[in-house]
């Protein structure tokens, strides 16, 4: 009577990663035990509800053996100890119960039955439940009576405990447009069925060379303790061969190998290639470092991580805009822990957890303008970033060259990662991220600058003084160089030729206590107020600007001035925007709205000044962006070309070509602000190169308004 009473007064189970309960002398109703105990299993004549306190303690310790010395088998049906330590860590383990807390409600002393409550957490949730646990006295010691209602109140010996994963779909990642950047997408899984492969030896050769992967890797992925002979066991996710791609007039070559890499594999007993879901980025290396990757957790991922929902299956965002939207963009799992009778009905839900699917993750990219721009620059050394110059919305970020991060979602083969990392152009360099010598790009800046601090005069003529120019003998044989004569020498011919002598001698005019200070104002070193951190602009590589031919050099964008792209973009936007310089954003959200970074950086009149130069500079047929020039759009910029060297006679340096226009018309339609660095531009025609390059990219996007 007593074993059916018991049975009927138990209800739920998980894993316990630790317990602390009380010791507890005679208790009454409703006393909670919370204390830890000693390992000794010979407890004479402890109380019923002690030693119950004692067995559910050793359960989040795994001590499985020691809570079998606590039973009375006999009673408890002949269970062995394999047995009983099996069933046990199934279900605890299986469920990852934690945070176990026991709470004695009474105790009949004359049936000798301890009621209990138990509360604990699981994989789903919170599970709680009073049960009943029944002992024996025998040789002045309480034993335990074991069933498996012990674990559960509805579970018994036939039946079986089931945790069901419901995997949350991670968030897409959208440009403006609503076209996806990173979404779900299908590639084939090469796979080996045990029972049909022949010939083993020879087989595993075939395939580590057909995969690029080592014989022992297909072996260990064999070993697992789950698999059967008529199991799929996936060896390597490959691309799935396009079809539509292989029934065009001319297929790629890379279409073609895969088509016949997979024949070869399925030419192999035992091989299989089925469908599988994955991450897909459809526009792979046009946009790899602004999305970035997923790969899978790692032990280390696991311990950082912990408590945040993340499992041995889970993928985590490693870099661009999957890392950085990663809270939000993988959701959680849900999850079902419920009993089953021997017939695989079920009979009673534990617990349930609801899933809770990733969100989408819109930017404010446009997918085609990343492209295009990427498609221009694909074969050069460095990066782009497109802004619209009057909400700060950031419409491409663009390094080059670039890597298919399709490949790390599959898994790339050794030789690829080889590749990859020996390739002397970097292409896992974020160059859009770094900071560049800017050249005369900066030129207008330092013009406003001038104007602003009253130090120089737009009407000034600084006379013509040939290409070459020192202030005097003290610089000894350093002198500075432009390419250009013209008279007069003011402030719009000088940005319309691009004059570094007019520049330097600004600089110098403006002195190196108010170019420092005006440079803090304009953000230089400090962070950039945008979501992807960006290395920090600098003025110098230490506090000052130390010396007049540092200053002088400053003043055209050389000395020790770096810049970041992105930067230099924000800046320019004050030329649209009457001073004030827009903060730049990348995410776009239902109630976006447009902010100054840094309001009154210069002033209007002194803007509208510097930007009317800087028209010219594209529609003067004697500027140097006159190349892009455009009869229906009025375009306005700066070129630039930085020189890398180690001295000024050094004549094996490099060359850094720029260019940064935008639409000077508020009324334009569609906006835009470009902003190009490309490395190595020496006799390759310079910031020429940049131009012209721009040039189609800015007929696409005009065109396609």
């Amino acid at each position: 009577m007593r074993r059916k009473k018991h049975k009927k007064r138990r209800k739920q189970t998980v894993k316990i990663l630790w317990i602390t309960v009380g010791l507890l002398g005679i208790i009454a109703l409703s006393l909670t035990a919370h204390v830890s105990f000693s390992e000794t299993q010979d407890m004479p004549q402890a109380a019923p509800e002690e030693l119950l306190l004692t067995y559910m303690s050793y359960i989040p310790e795994q001590k499985y053996e020691e809570m079998y010395q606590m039973i009375d088998v006999k009673e408890s049906g002949n269970i062995s100890q394999e047995d009983f330590i099996q069933r046990n860590a199934a279900i605890y383990e299986g469920i990852e119960m934690q945070n176990l807390s026991v709470t004695i409600l009474s105790y009949q002393e004359d049936e000798q039955t301890v009621q209990y409550k138990t509360t604990f957490d699981t994989a789903a949730g919170t599970v709680s439940f009073e049960n009943e646990a029944a002992f024996l006295l025998e040789d002045a010691h309480y034993r335990l009576v074991w069933d498996d209602t012990l674990i559960y109140p509805n579970l018994y010996t036939a039946d079986k405990v089931r945790v069901s994963a419901i995997h949350a779909k991670r968030g897409n990642i959208l440009d403006r447009n609503g076209c996806v950047l990173a979404g779900e997408g299908t590639a084939s899984s090469v796979g080996i069925v045990p029972g049909k492969l022949k010939h083993k030896k020879r087989a595993f050769k075939q395939i580590a060379q057909l995969l690029d992967i080592e014989v022992s890797d297909i072996k260990a992925k064999l070993a697992a303790k789950w698999i059967k002979d008529d199991s799929f066991v996936p060896i390597q996710t490959v691309r799935k061969v396009d079809e539509l791609a292989l029934l065009s007039k001319t297929p790629s070559e890379a279409v073609l190998q895969e088509q016949e890499r997979q024949r070869q594999l399925l030419e192999i007993s035992g091989v299989m290639i089925c469908d599988t879901s994955i991450r897909s980025y459809p526009f792979a290396d046009a946009a790899a470092h602004l999305v970035g990757y997923v790969q899978g957790v790692t032990a280390e991922d696991l311990e950082k991580h912990a408590n945040e929902g993340y499992t041995a299956t889970s993928v985590i965002g490693r870099s661009g805009a999957e890392g950085l939207f990663e809270s939000e963009l993988k959701g959680q799992d849900g999850c079902r822990i419920y009993i089953v009778d021997s017939l695989g009905h079920e009979k009673e839900e534990l617990a349930h957890k609801k899933v809770v699917h990733g969100t989408d993750i819109t930017l404010t990219i446009d997918a085609q303008l990343q492209r295009d721009l990427y498609t221009q620059f694909k074969e050069d050394k460095g990066c782009a970033v497109a802004m619209h110059p009057y909400t700060g919305e950031v419409l491409a970020l663009v390094s080059t060259p670039s890597y298919d991060n399709n490949d790390f979602v599959m898994g790339m083969s050794n030789k690829k990662w080889k590749t990859l990392n020996e390739d002397e152009a970097n292409p896992m360099y974020n160059r859009f991220r770094q900071v560049w010598c800017p050249g005369s790009t900066l030129k207008p800046i330092i013009a406003a600058i001038g104007l602003d601090t009253q130090t120089i005069s737009p009407y000034e003529d600084y006379g013509n003084v040939g290409l070459r120019w020192q202030k005097d003998a003290s610089w000894g044989s350093y002198y500075v160089t432009t390419l250009h004569a013209y008279d007069p020498v003011v402030l719009e011919n000088a940005l319309i030729y691009s004059d570094n002598i007019y520049f330097a001698k600004a600089a110098l005019h403006i002195g190196a206590k108010n170019l420092k200070n005006f440079f803090l104002q304009l953000g230089f070193q400090q962070d950039l107020p945008f979501e992807i951190t960006m290395s920090q602009s600098q003025y110098a590589n230490t506090n000052e600007i130390e010396t007049e031919i540092q200053l002088a050099d400053s003043g055209y964008g050389q000395g020790q001035i770096l810049v970041n792209p992105l930067h230099l973009a924000c800046m320019y936007t004050a030329f649209c925007n009457k001073g004030n310089i827009i903060k730049p954003y990348l995410r776009k959200t239902p109630n976006e709205k447009t902010d100054d970074w840094i309001d009154h950086a210069f002033s209007a009149d002194t803007t509208q000044t510097v930007l009317e130069g800087m028209k010219k500079i594209v529609n003067d047929p004697h500027g140097t962006g006159y190349a892009a020039h455009r009869e229906d759009i009025l375009l306005a910029g700066k070129t630039g070309t930085a020189e890398i060297k180690a001295s000024q006679e050094d004549t094996s340096g490099t060359e850094l070509g720029w260019f940064a226009v935008f639409t000077a018309d508020p009324a334009q339609k569609h906006p835009l602000l470009l902003v190009n660095m490309v490395e190595d531009v020496k006799n390759r025609g310079g910031s020429g190169y940049v131009v012209e390059k721009d040039r189609q990219v800015l007929e696409t996007w005009f065109s396609q308004s």
